[in-house]
């Protein structure tokens, strides 16, 4: 029987005061975390879009040695992970979240299509005996895709060679009827890039514009997600989830989009649709419909609004961060010999300000702790700041998939699947989030599984299982070159198993990451404890590019001169990375029963 309501029935609630269109949900969510959900999958499809390519395209297309490009590279996503410290200290203070999240995605999307302009190809050369020799290169495709009919040789006395790296680092020109015309000794030969100042020029006012466009939109867009929720709704958690879902799946379309129009049209096809996403991005947030009204609004001031000051400023800060690339650049190596003095004497600019932070605002904070704060809390910021510490470990080694593995993929992998077709070594990326959408479930329910048996992992241990497994990944790998082929390529399901690995470790330190950090600081510096962990993620994205380094292999025109080589020298860097995590990996197990002790209590 159904219930009709009338004046004298008490049981039918007034709902007269509610406003439907408020209470519509989107899987049982707030609607307007669906707008929040695409704004963030398209600005993560054009961050992971371009980051895929960047390597590459700073090795084929500006023919940077391997040294250069890891150097450069592991700077810009240096400052990628350091600027949303300010970024959102100004939203926080000034701004709001909404503005920040505008005014950053129009930055980079500025950023994105200012790599589209990035001129012709370098011309290569090698230097023999102090003699230039240009290089040309037959069947070039202007693209990520290695092509295997690609030839790169030099013309002597009217004969064209082909260069061959030998296996004791010298050199053979090589003729037509393959005999050897002439072996140069290591020392005599050399090779580079002749590329255009200008055109240089922009890829470097591009990248500091991306680089501060990100410090405004990365942060903001997330405070505007937990703004949805009432303190204490249980939807929060759940809500976060779904978001992650939005980076992963903006990071699969941009890994696999971008590099087809790359390979398709030229590296500027790749770029612009890099940009196209994040202007999308920018349209979702800018007319929302009012949907957004009300959320990551100004903060309420009596002074004046110094928004537009704001942007003049970010805008003349494009300079100062294009003269740290060019500094970072053209930092000299160190001496042989010289030591760690030498190491560090010899940074660059952006190094010494990463690390100085780094090292003197650790035991600073560590200091001040102990002497404001009690027992307990001392020992429990200890805590944090030897997982921060170990976290560095953790992203410096993921991290090499943007740089030496995609290296790797690209000259030692066979990219075919099955036979069927053939991936682009950007592509293999997407082994990363694919794999993430899919296991992130099914490691949440484990957790979930172990809590109730009171099971489940401390923190440390979790740490400790993530750089065991990091290092376990690049030892899976290493295990797949014993089976390489002749052609000195390893099967595509080596490195996918590879990120497989590091996927699931990954999930065991990033979601615990930053509550670790709330649960474990003291109270008034919470917010400081969040820049220092954003902060060792960029010392880590830097340092990611010093191992890269390590694994640099001599190119001639962006193309391995010797196969085998180049196998050999991935194969030394990944084995004693990945033997070197899974040790550190162990001391964090062993030192995880005291550090659970002085965490007293937080789970």
């Amino acid at each position: 029987m159904v219930d009709t309501p009338t004046a004298d029935n008490p049981r039918e609630p007034d709902i007269t005061h509610v406003n439907p269109a408020k209470e519509r949900t989107w899987f049982g969510h707030p609607r307007q975390l669906a707008r929040l959900f695409s704004t963030e999958a398209w600005e993560r499809f054009g961050y992971y879009g371009m980051r895929a390519l960047l390597m590459l395209y700073l090795t084929k297309h500006f023919i940077f040695d391997d040294r250069s490009a890891a150097g450069l590279y592991g700077g810009y996503t240096a400052l990628v992970y350091l600027t949303p410290l300010v970024g959102g200290y100004l939203a926080d203070q000034y701004l709001g979240s909404k503005r920040s999240v505008k005014f950053g995605a129009i930055m980079m999307a500025i950023g994105y299509f200012t790599l589209c302009f990035g001129g012709q190809t370098a011309q290569p050369y090698a230097q023999i005996d102090g003699q230039r020799y240009d290089v040309q290169i037959s069947n070039y495709s202007d693209g990520p895709s290695s092509n295997a009919d690609e030839a790169r040789t030099i013309t002597v006395d009217g004969q064209a060679l082909a260069i061959r790296g030998n296996d004791d680092g010298s050199v053979a020109l090589v003729a037509a009827d393959g005999s050897v015309a002439r072996t140069v000794a290591k020392e005599s030969f050399a090779s580079g890039g002749e590329r255009s100042p200008f055109y240089v020029a922009i890829l470097l006012l591009a990248l500091s514009t991306i680089s501060i466009g990100n410090g405004f939109f990365k942060p903001n867009i997330s405070t505007m997600v937990g703004e949805l929720y009432e303190k204490g709704d249980r939807r929060r958690d759940s809500g976060f989830t779904i978001f992650y879902m939005g980076i992963n799946c903006g990071s699969i379309g941009g890994q696999l989009v971008c590099p087809i129009f790359a390979d398709l049209f030229g590296w500027w096809a790749g770029f612009l649709v890099v940009g196209l996403g994040m202007l999308i991005s920018w349209t979702l947030i800018q007319f929302d419909g009012g949907r957004l009204a009300g959320y990551g609004e100004p903060p309420a001031c009596t002074g004046s609004d110094r928004a537009l000051l704001i942007y003049i400023l970010a805008v003349l800060a494009v300079p100062v961060f294009y003269f740290l690339f060019v500094n970072l650049m053209n930092t000299p190596d160190p001496e042989p010999g010289s030591g760690i003095v030498g190491y560090i004497a010899t940074l660059p600019l952006m190094g010494k300000l990463l690390f100085g932070s780094f090292l003197i605002g650790v035991p600073a904070i560590l200091i001040w702790s102990w002497a404001k704060g009690s027992k307990i809390e001392f020992q429990m910021m200890v805590v944090a700041m030897v997982l921060i510490t170990f976290n560095v470990v953790f992203w410096t080694l993921f991290e090499q998939a943007g740089s030496s593995l995609t290296l790797f993929a690209d000259r030692n992998t066979d990219l075919s699947v099955f036979g069927l077709f053939t991936l682009s070594a950007p592509q293999t990326q997407n082994f990363n989030p694919l794999s993430i959408v899919i296991f992130a479930p099914i490691m949440t329910l484990l957790w979930g599984w172990l809590a109730r048996r009171n099971l489940e992992p401390s923190i440390p241990v979790k740490f400790a299982i993530a750089l065991m497994g990091v290092g376990a990944g690049f030892l899976f790998l290493v295990w797949g070159t014993t089976f390489a082929g002749p052609d000195f390529k390893v099967g595509l399901w080596w490195l996918a198993g590879l990120y497989l690995i590091h996927s699931l470790a990954e999930l065991c330190i990033s979601p615990v990451g930053l509550s670790m950090i709330t649960k474990l600081s003291i109270a008034r510096i919470v917010g400081l404890m969040m820049g220092v962990w954003f902060l060792s993620i960029s010392v880590a994205q830097y340092v990611a590019g010093v191992v890269a380094q390590v694994a640099s292999v001599e190119t001639v025109g962006g193309q391995v001169t010797n196969l085998a080589v180049s196998l050999d020298t991935y194969t030394a860097v990944f084995v004693k990375i990945g033997w070197v995590a899974v040790g550190i990996g162990v001391v964090l197990l062993l030192a995880s029963p005291l550090l659970k002790k002085w965490m007293h209590g937080v789970e």
